[in-house]
């Protein structure tokens, strides 16, 4: 009910009766008073669009000047034709920075972490409940458009919020991040750096149904759906030629050992089954694409000897190592220096 109070924040200040709304969207009015009451999704998002059409206004008249229709659709297209999520993230804060005056808008890079910085240049013109929802709804549209756009989840590793704990505080894990804070001087959500290096998959075709259903599909609730499992293959593999165990994994997701066991096991996976699936997976890639010596390659993977990388090989893809290259190697390594190809932990020679 907090993202229903929220979403309701200005609508009175622009001469509409928030009652009216809530019946045309068929939720209850008498559930705003229950701070632990539950909507289904589709009323949301019927009462989001409903605001839309009401005030030809997609920012809910939340700030200082409308965001009139169409304001997402051109959005995404000033994002869509970009190399990559760097660029698209980009191409969206000079979008938002032509059509906000209270919020701006920024991408910055700090060590390992992209940061997504939202800043204030002038208060929203609502109440405290309409300030906390204009920070989450445009970080929410920033950050499911830009998963969208490069077609993969991007949860978020931590995110600073420049206001106290809301009364839905509570959710904030499961619609934000594992980690979050309050009362920070800006709004602040980190993920991996090297996720901006992703490329735009998106084309028109795909936006004509994304529109269908956005933006009030990409506002609601962020299932993390495999998420933790992307994120924990993603930082096994970033840490190569180090291998992570399960407790300093744990440790950079800011959960705890049992807590990121369990929430795997949600996902219907385990760390050994995500760490074995890399492992496969680039043992083939390193086999059949580089000249990278047998014994190296298990080295690199974290096999104690050529004989646990034998075995675990052919457990995985029915023949030995050696017979594998020779099979598919696109090229003929007898003799060859390890020079064809790295991993991405390793510069160039």
């Amino acid at each position: 009910m907090g993202f229903v109070t929220g979403i309701l924040s200005g609508v009175a200040r622009a001469g509409l009766n928030p009652a009216g709304l809530l019946e045309h969207a068929e939720i209850a009015s008498n559930l705003l008073h229950q701070r632990e009451a539950r909507i289904p999704v589709a009323r949301y998002a019927a009462l989001y669009r409903l605001i839309n059409d009401s005030l030809d206004d997609e920012g809910f008249a939340l700030f200082s000047r409308p965001l009139r229709r169409g304001s997402f659709e051109f959005l995404c297209r000033a994002a869509l034709s970009a190399a990559s999520l760097e660029e698209a993230l980009e191409r969206i804060a000079r979008f938002l920075h032509v059509v906000l005056d209270d919020l701006s808008v920024e991408v910055e890079k700090s060590g390992r972490a992209a940061v997504i910085v939202i800043g204030e240049e002038q208060a929203p013109p609502v109440g405290a409940a309409g300030r906390v929802f204009a920070y989450e709804w445009l970080l929410r549209m920033i950050h499911g458009l830009a998963a969208w756009l490069v077609a993969h989840p991007l949860p978020l590793d931590e995110v600073a919020f420049p206001y106290p704990p809301p009364l839905h505080v509570a959710d904030y894990e499961l619609v934000f991040a594992p980690r979050h804070t309050f009362d920070a001087p800006r709004l602040e959500a980190r993920f991996p750096v090297e996720w901006l290096a992703l490329p735009v998959r998106r084309d028109e075709a795909a936006l004509t149904i994304f529109l269908a259903d956005a933006p009030a599909s990409i506002t609601t609730l962020y299932r993390r759906d495999r998420a933790l499992a992307q994120r924990v293959r993603e930082h096994l593999r970033a840490a190569l030629p180090e291998h992570l165990a399960l407790p300093a994994l744990a440790k950079r997701l800011f959960l705890s050992p049992r807590t990121l066991h369990r929430r795997l096991e949600d996902e219907g996976t385990s760390f050994r089954a995500i760490k074995d699936g890399l492992r496969r997976e680039l043992a083939i890639e390193w086999l059949s694409k580089t000249s990278r010596p047998l014994n190296r390659i298990g080295t690199d993977l974290g096999f104690a000897d050529a004989a646990a990388f034998y075995r675990a090989f052919a457990a995985w893809t029915g023949s030995g190592p050696r017979e594998y290259r020779r099979r598919f190697g696109g090229t003929d390594f007898r003799g060859r220096s390890d020079t064809l190809a790295h991993p991405s932990w390793m510069p160039p020679t």
